[in-house]
């Protein structure tokens, strides 16, 4: 499984990405209004730094303005991906987007029938989220699952991503039904290497070898 982080701040993305671990990155709107300076020149840094697919959400509504948008963002690197929202115009500008060898990331996903159109689309990966679904009382994982069979059913190409990832499990959870990406804050790739027996371990290591 790939691991992307989902941040739009440069340092965290520098410190994850000296890991060795890092796939990608992805963004969104709110991610980036938290950030200083312009939205391409974050971007570019980002790119430069991961060197992996960079998703860069557009925010205009209507078909025509998301590929006005889609196709300048595109122009920023060639780790660009385009994040689309699951929409009948989000749909009618992905199938023109592919068609110019523009990748796109379907987002905002919260049903298998969604999953199926941005598949149909051609949508280069598609993000169903979690968290949000669990936080509507509609558990999240189960969707994924559904979507994962639905893709093997008919060979699609379209990546899955994880996404809205809320806790380490959930990153479990997406390694063991088979998702092929999962996209993870910060404060959660930090819970990830951590475990109190590694801690105590170390910390007992250390001490016989000092009382040696």
């Amino acid at each position: 499984m790939k691991l992307f982080l989902d941040t739009a701040n440069i340092n965290e993305i520098r410190e994850i990405a000296a890991w060795g671990i890092l796939d990608g990155v992805t963004t969104n709107p709110s991610l980036m209004a938290r950030e200083k300076g312009d939205y391409r020149t974050i971007l570019k840094e980002i790119c430069t730094v991961v060197k992996g697919p960079v998703s860069a959400e557009v925010m205009d509504l209507d078909e025509s303005g998301m590929m006005r948008e889609a196709r300048d963002l595109s122009t920023v690197s060639e780790h660009i991906v385009i994040k689309i929202p699951c929409t009948a115009a989000g749909l009618v500008a992905t199938k023109s987007l592919v068609g110019d060898g523009i990748r796109v990331n379907m987002t905002l996903v919260f049903s298998p029938n969604q999953a199926l159109l941005a598949a149909k689309a051609g949508a280069t990966y598609v993000s169903p989220f979690v968290g949000r679904l669990d936080d509507a009382g509609n558990p999240g994982v189960p969707i994924v699952k559904e979507i994962i069979d639905i893709y093997r059913t008919f060979e699609f190409k379209t990546r899955i991503i994880f996404a809205s990832v809320r806790h380490p499990e959930h990153v479990r959870q997406a390694a063991l039904i088979g998702s092929h990406i999962a996209t993870i804050p910060y404060k959660i790739f930090t819970q990830l290497i951590r475990h109190p027996l590694t801690d105590i371990g170390i910390e007992r290591f250390i001490k016989d070898w000092q009382n040696r």
